[in-house]
């Protein structure tokens, strides 16, 4: 078997690998064989020993990209109000669906109707969502201070 077959087969034992394993250190590894491999279809001369230090150079080179450059674009942190829709409306303005009566009512956000409490308010009044208790929005009227 030639070795340009052999690179291509570690490059995607690598990545397969990858995808099983959590992680993304053997993406830039298996990238790296990949390299090689596609080098040796251009130079397919090129003895054992300088495949295997370009192999090293290019893991070496593709790990520190990823470290340097794509490690902070590809966390998993997300943003800190992912899954908390509720907290996600802080700030934003609605109208009042229900008139607030006795410190309860309703508001229409998007194609749905929110439970919200603040003080008593007609029907139609515009107000600012300032907090969140569970899945109930306290609001207050826009133009008012805090």
């Amino acid at each position: 078997m030639e070795l340009v077959y052999l690179w291509w087969i570690a490059a995607l034992v690598f990545i397969t690998a990858e995808i099983v394993l959590p992680g993304f250190f053997l993406l830039w590894i298996g990238l790296a064989a990949a390299g090689v491999g596609t080098l040796l279809v251009f130079v397919p001369g090129m003895n054992l020993l300088t495949q295997v230090v370009l192999f090293v150079v290019l893991a070496f080179a593709a790990c520190f990209a990823y470290w340097r450059f794509a490690r902070h674009a590809l966390r998993a942190e997300g943003s800190p109000t992912l899954n908390r829709r509720a907290e996600q409306l802080i700030g934003q303005r609605y109208v009042l669906d229900t008139a607030i009566e006795n410190g309860r009512g309703k508001a229409r956000v998007g194609d749905s109707l929110w439970l919200v409490e603040g003080a008593d308010m007609p029907a139609g009044s515009r107000v600012v969502v300032v907090g969140v208790d569970g899945a109930m929005l306290r609001v207050r009227p826009v133009g008012t201070a805090d």
